[in-house]
């Protein structure tokens, strides 16, 4: 089957604004940062976005190569994506954690802190950049 290339990039497009907004707020300030309620409403906001935008791609991709089992559980779409060879291991590893804190954001939201958002600005953007790299090359390889 075909890969649904305006879907997936669509989806690309949402990960690339989300993360530049989430770069932007991590430039702030942690003072700063915690001071305007908007700041971590925010990037929880666009965090969500890009990790529904990982899965929905996992997903998709899972869907139209048939490389693994179907699931609508995000740890094991990281999983599939793994083992059919699309992503690596370290990144999926990483994927199943975004997985369970996807979770958290829809269902245990109001146990998330600003600081523990402030911290995910500083230290795991660079997950979701990985994604977007090793995604374009599977792609990319898939449509040749």
């Amino acid at each position: 089957m075909k890969l649904n290339i305006p879907m997936l990039t669509g989806r690309i497009d949402v990960i690339r604004t989300a993360l530049s907004r989430l770069q932007e707020l991590g430039s702030i300030p942690i003072e700063d940062f915690l001071k305007d309620y908007k700041n971590p409403a925010s990037a929880e906001t666009f965090l969500r976005h890009c990790l529904e935008a990982i899965f929905d791609i996992g997903r998709h991709i899972l869907a139209k190569t048939g490389k693994a089992r179907l699931t609508q559980e995000y740890k094991d779409i990281a999983k599939g994506l793994k083992e059919s060879g699309v992503i690596s291991q370290s990144l999926s590893e990483r994927l199943i954690e975004m997985a369970g804190y996807r979770n958290r954001i829809v269902h245990f939201y109001h146990e998330i802190t600003k600081e523990e958002l402030y911290q995910i600005l500083q230290t795991d953007l660079e997950d979701i950049r990985r994604f977007l790299e090793e995604i374009g090359k599977f792609i990319e390889g898939h449509n040749n």
